[in-house]
């Protein structure tokens, strides 16, 4: 068979797993003891019961000791608590007086800008009131001296009376017992005698040296002169 190398490290390790064996050699006294431990003889000197006290006055001590650092802190915890909600508040009060006083500052200055505005308003409404009166008294002024004209219409011309105007009356001439009157229409010499009709419904009603009547069925009457009858 080979030969297996076993290391001096692993060789103790398995000597301590077997134990107290005599019939295997411990050189290095690394063999595990199954015989139990005696114990250790305590001083004489002391007394039991004194040694007790003292140890459960010292646990309590150390316990109420303990519990006053867990007040402490939990006291201190308190107290920077309560001092960082007090300068948190008194941060927080300042911030809003401040925002308060700035708001207060803001209002009064919207308030003197509309005060301003209103008077300006009230300033421009009256020159707008007093533009409106003065426009009002120059159309009633207007109204008062604007000739009233009135149109006359004129009567319109009968048939053949323009014809007539352009006549010129020669004279008249008696004949027994009727008139007659001569005229120049302006091409020739007629002659027409007093009652007949001349041009149209001009019927000749009055003759005398100056001036010749005409008259028209509705009562119109034209007198012809020597001259153009203007």
């Amino acid at each position: 068979m080979p030969s297996r190398h076993i290391s001096p490290q692993s060789f103790d390790a398995i000597l301590s797993e077997l134990g107290d064996d005599p019939a295997i050699p411990d050189p290095h006294g690394i063999r595990k003891s199954t015989s139990p431990k005696r114990p250790s003889p305590e001083p004489s000197n002391q007394p039991k019961e004194r040694i007790g006290l003292a140890d459960f006055s010292n646990s309590k001590v150390f316990n109420q000791l303990h519990q006053l650092g867990a007040f402490a802190i939990f006291g201190v915890l308190l107290i920077a608590i309560g001092i960082a909600l007090l300068m948190a508040y008194e941060s927080l009060k300042t911030g809003s007086e401040a925002l308060n006083q700035e708001s207060y500052k803001q209002i009064s200055e919207l308030k003197k800008e509309l005060a301003v505005l209103r008077s300006e308003l009230e300033t421009e409404q009256d020159d707008l009131y007093e533009a409106i009166d003065s426009i009002e008294v120059s159309v009633h002024s207007l109204k008062e001296s604007r000739p009233i004209t009135r149109l006359i219409a004129k009567p319109q011309a009968l048939p053949y009376e323009l014809e007539l105007r352009g006549w010129r009356y020669l004279g008249v001439s008696q004949m027994g017992g009727s008139q007659q009157a001569f005229f120049h229409n302006g091409k020739n010499n007629v002659m027409f005698q007093k009652g007949g009709l001349v041009l149209g419904d001009w019927r000749l009603t009055q003759l005398e040296k100056d001036f010749a009547t005409l008259t028209h069925v509705q009562g119109k009457t034209l007198n012809l002169k020597p001259s153009k009858t203007e």
